[in-house]
């Protein structure tokens, strides 16, 4: 039963991306180039998803918990950190870029788009090499001093 929602949540939400233009680069370039081809639709698709994901949250934290799980899961880290501060950025400038988001372009995989397929790839090398790297780089307050040579 929990594959299934998490199915018709999935699918609810990519016809909602696909109607919403969000698939389309164009749209979305055009939506942050506001001295040029400004196109506001985007605001409203976002005004949208605030207008029924807030009354949403309020009826979900309103359960004692979920239907299909034991517990809500919600992030207990509440601080800004380089991290996060530099994967937001790096996302921006990726949106800003491509036209493309995750959330936008996994339902464009369909239509097998050159563009789209590129986008996939380059989505997957990255989190592989985030992964990667952040295996092979201690945190700096555990990494030891250097030893020295003794003579």
């Amino acid at each position: 039963m929990r594959l299934l929602a998490a199915f018709v949540i999935g699918t609810i939400f990519g016809v909602g991306i696909m109607i919403s233009g969000m698939i389309n680069p164009a749209k979305v370039l055009n939506f942050f180039d506001l001295a040029g081809s400004w196109d506001p639709s985007l605001a409203f698709v976002m005004g949208g998803a605030l207008l029924v994901a807030i009354p949403g949250y309020r009826l979900v934290w309103r359960r004692s918990g979920p239907i299909f799980d034991t517990a809500f899961h919600m992030p207990t880290k509440r601080d800004l950190d380089k991290r996060l501060i530099g994967g937001s950025a790096v996302f921006g400038i990726g949106w800003g870029i491509a036209g493309f988001c995750p959330g936008g372009a996994l339902p464009a995989i369909g239509t097998l788009r050159a563009d789209v397929l590129v986008f996939i790839a380059a989505l997957i090398a990255g989190i592989l090499l985030a992964r990667m790297l952040q295996g092979m780089v201690p945190p700096a307050h555990t990494m030891a001093e250097p030893e020295t040579e003794r003579s």
